[in-house]
């Protein structure tokens, strides 16, 4: 249980990250003002940090309650829904944050393709490791 939360977590910061990297269009700014509950937010690193914690808590706690939602779609869809799902975190998450531009539709598809790709070679890993 612990290890899906971490996984999710880094999965969702060092994708935020690869975005932000190579994908055209998606940013990270650190503003002179970027803080988060008071804490002033001094490095890009600190950024990708509190974005990746958010995001992992949120496709970790609310992501499987908008799956079980859309369950007729996901069944229509095979399952293509979830992309959509996983889409919609990363863009609440862009919502939330000025720090984190990423734009609708190809740029949010492309990240959330490079934040799935990274979890599911960590949870490739934490599986082999047992």
């Amino acid at each position: 249980m612990v290890k899906k939360l971490l996984s999710q977590v880094i999965a969702a910061g060092a994708g935020l990250f690869l975005a932000v990297k190579y994908v055209p269009e998606v940013a990270a700014t650190l503003y002179p003002d970027s803080n988060f509950f008071g804490i002033p937010l001094t490095a890009q690193w600190q950024i990708f940090l509190i974005l990746g914690i958010v995001l992992g808590f949120l496709n970790y706690f609310v992501k499987p309650i908008l799956k079980l939602l859309a369950l007729p779609l996901e069944l229509i869809t095979l399952g293509f829904f979830s992309i959509i799902i996983s889409m919609a975190m990363t863009w609440i998450v862009d919502m939330m944050f000025r720090e984190l531009y990423a734009p609708l539709i190809l740029p949010l598809l492309y990240t959330t393709l490079i934040i799935w790709g990274i979890n599911f070679v960590i949870q490739i890993l934490l599986i082999r490791g047992k």
